[in-house]
């Protein structure tokens, strides 16, 4: 049993961990609420000062915004759809024994490794390009003479299937290794029992799948709030932008720093009051 000089000498040893990682986190915010609340234009750097909540009031004001702020709920909604309905059909089809299988599988995960830029130009160049896509030559192949042009017609669209792409194999690891965890017995049991496919999934399957499904959609909102290379890298920033592309054009197109600023603390307190619902909806679960 650790005595108390052994106990107080841990904290201390842990004290400069503890300190580099709270000047990591709290000194970027620290200077975002200093510079949210300051006039500050990077065009006319000495003419600061006192802007109280000003910088927030125009934000919200931008024409941009609130259609931004659809795109963002958009896209993390139909991401997760995509991502939880795709992962469960993928995890299922590898939870099964064929030739091969372990190749699949490594083969199913890796987009999640590819960095978001790289992956954004290759479905940019290489897939749906208008005239050198994967997509047009199938279209040309079919008898079309038009292929579509995808993020210039449906860029909102576009993007997703950019982003459900790099996260499908995460929810698919997910749910697969739940689906490994599944008691034997009950297999037996419901197949012993002569249960149809459509029971077994409803009543066995999918209340098992819960929890980890659950999970995935807390740590993918997280993440998908924070979008910002695929829109960029695609050019669709106009049309797809989300608050984060929001707060970006405000740096670098207005080159306002104060309402960059207010339009980052904004985006945190939304991601913030969204994490808190989905961990109390988590817990909610966990606990059931």
């Amino acid at each position: 049993m650790a005595t108390k000089q052994a106990l107080v000498l841990g904290k201390w040893a842990l004290l400069p961990s503890v300190a580099v990682l709270a000047a990591w986190s709290f000194v970027p915010l620290a200077l975002t609420i200093y510079f949210a609340f300051l006039r500050y234009n990077l065009q006319d750097p000495e003419n600061t000062g006192w802007a109280g909540f000003s910088n927030f009031y125009y934000f919200f004001k931008d024409p941009y915004f609130w259609k931004d702020l659809l795109n963002t709920i958009l896209l993390v909604a139909g991401t997760i759809v995509t991502t939880v309905v795709g992962g469960v059909l993928l995890a299922l089809l590898l939870d099964q024994k064929f030739w091969g299988r372990g190749i699949v599988r490594l083969l199913v995960i890796a987009p999640f490794f590819i960095m978001p830029t790289v992956s954004a130009l290759v479905w940019k160049n290489l897939i749906m390009h208008p005239v050198f896509g994967l997509f047009a030559g199938i279209q040309r192949f079919f008898g079309s003479h038009q292929p579509i042009d995808w993020f210039g017609k449906f860029p909102l669209f576009s993007v997703g299937m950019v982003v459900s792409w790099q996260w499908l194999p995460y929810a698919a690891l997910i749910l697969l290794t739940a689906l490994q965890s599944l008691d034997e017995e009950q297999k037996d049991a419901a197949a012993m029992d002569g249960t149809s496919t459509l029971n077994y999934f409803r009543y066995i399957l999918l209340p098992h799948l819960a929890r980890p499904i659950t999970v995935v959609i807390l740590i993918e909102t997280i993440f998908l709030l924070n979008i910002f290379a695929e829109i960029k890298v695609t050019s669709v920033g106009g049309f797809a932008g989300n608050l984060t592309y929001l707060v970006f054009s405000q740096l670098n197109d207005a080159t306002d720093v104060g309402m960059a600023a207010a339009g980052g603390l904004i985006a945190v307190v939304l991601a913030n009051i969204v994490s808190a619902f989905l961990v109390r909806m988590v817990g909610k679960n966990l606990e059931a």
